[in-house]
């Protein structure tokens, strides 16, 4: 059931990325489209996208996928349980802060075991806000986006070899594993770290051409 359920997460995340990447795409052509008609009715406001500084304006995008991957592991850090483990007598739940065994009569907390998995999601939204901040420095904001990339990817195999075989760090014969909210919100995050990349990289790239035809 979990299975499934993993995987029918995965697809319509990936649907809502590419739904809310079209939207935002066709936005701008619209915006661009209507421009003369738009500064007509708005003569104050400047809406000329061409007196606009291009790296600016679509910087916006890598900015809001930064922010939502923040919002992700914001949730994920405070207080969304990643998933647990069932004995006969216990649950165990793994979060960011560690392990918390639970009696399934009433709750009750019997033991807690911490590791420091917090420090990984909190270093990676701090590395997010200053990748945003650093809108101005397209080399340093590559280069950031890049060590945000891959310490996500690997703090993503930690977590998911952990789900799968999390219960040997437990002293107890555990028979059902349970998926919580925070595995999912986690894995969530993830494509918004390589969309941001993504449109860096594209943004280096112009500038790059811009540069040589100079």
């Amino acid at each position: 059931m979990y299975f499934w359920a993993f995987h029918l997460f995965l697809a319509v995340n990936i649907i809502v990325i590419l739904s809310f990447k079209s939207i935002l795409l066709l936005f701008l052509l619209i915006l661009s489209v209507l421009e003369n008609d738009l500064a007509r009715v708005f003569p104050l406001i400047p809406l000329s996208l061409s007196k606009l500084n291009y790296i600016k304006m679509i910087q916006r995008i890598q900015t809001l996928y930064l922010s939502l991957a923040i919002i992700f592991l914001a949730l994920v850090t405070f207080g969304s349980n990643l998933f647990s483990f069932l004995s006969d007598t216990s649950r165990f739940v793994f979060s960011t802060y560690g392990i918390t065994e639970y009696s399934l009569e009433n709750e009750a907390v019997l033991g807690t075991s911490n590791f420091p998995f917090y420090l990984g999601t909190g270093a990676i939204i701090l590395l997010c806000f200053l990748c945003i901040m650093s809108y101005k420095n397209l080399k340093r904001q590559f280069k950031l986006g890049r060590l945000i990339f891959g310490l996500y990817f690997l703090m993503l195999i930690v977590v998911i070899l952990l789900s799968i075989y999390g219960d040997q760090l437990i002293d107890a014969q555990t028979k059902v594993r349970e998926n919580g909210l925070g595995l999912f919100l986690f894995i969530a995050g993830f494509p918004f770290t390589f969309l941001a990349n993504t449109g860096i990289k594209r943004d280096k790239q112009l500038i790059d051409s811009l540069d040589r035809l100079r």
